[in-house]
């Protein structure tokens, strides 16, 4: 599906618009399938998102929250994305326990915990041996890179399919991190975006001859929606381009 591309006039304008995206994505989920299953993305970036989400009304025992990509620290640890998402969102609202579905990072070696979560996701969805299971919604940060979840530039995680779930490498550090055959199976996935120094990278990403293996965004091609909700200052370079 071509993506659309949606540029807001500064950061509170973007975390604006993509509440309201977000929740009549969920509202619309749990209409047409009783229930939304979505995967969160880490950083700075999404956090006054999540702030915003707890002030929200929404049934939530019908939601379903699992994260696309997390670092190999406990959830007490400033850098656990779901520590972060806990702290200023899921610990405010009265989300049942089960319904929360964090990354697990207290296994002896990532790779079993990548192996853990891959069957996690498996069992939640009942899928089908060689099916791969379609969230709601992917909900997806970037890096000045081109990096998405923890699929960096130039690793063996951008070429995984038979799995997924995956180790992702930021510079020596594990990271678990879905994989772009998951990924690219959801119904929407939703990029936030803020700040110049995202400019290069998504100028390299909108390129017709961009090279997805140094960029590794540009292999973001779900079967569903695919929403770039950028702030000025990120998508500058492709306003003026398209102007």
């Amino acid at each position: 599906m071509t993506p659309e591309v949606l540029v807001y006039p500064d950061r509170s304008a973007l975390i604006e618009a993509a509440l309201a995206l977000i929740v009549e994505r969920i509202l619309t989920a749990i209409n047409e399938r009783q229930s939304c299953t979505i995967a969160l993305s880490g950083g700075s970036t999404p956090q006054p998102l999540y702030a915003a989400l707890a002030g929200a009304d929404l049934p939530w025992q019908q939601i379903q929250i699992f994260w696309g990509d997390e670092r190999y620290v406990p959830a007490t640890d400033p850098d656990s994305n779901y520590g972060m998402t806990k702290r200023v969102w899921l610990d405010l609202v009265p989300i049942p326990a089960a319904n929360i579905h964090p990354m697990p990072t207290g296994l002896a070696q990532p790779q079993l915990a990548a192996e853990d979560y891959d069957r996690q996701i498996v069992a939640h969805f009942g899928s089908e041996a060689g099916s791969i299971p379609v969230f709601d919604i992917i909900l997806l940060g970037m890096g000045d890179d081109g990096h998405t979840a923890s699929l960096f530039p130039h690793t063996a995680a951008l070429s995984v399919r038979d799995r997924l779930v995956t180790l992702g490498d930021k510079d020596g550090q594990p990271r678990l991190t879905l994989t772009f055959p998951i990924i690219n199976q959801a119904r929407s996935v939703i990029f936030l975006i803020s700040g110049a120094s995202k400019q290069t990278a998504l100028a390299e990403i909108f390129s017709p001859t961009g090279d997805s293996t140094a960029y590794p965004s540009r292999s973001v091609a779900p079967q569903g929606e695919l929403l770039w909700l950028l702030d000025a200052a990120a998508g500058e370079k492709l306003k003026s381009e398209g102007d």
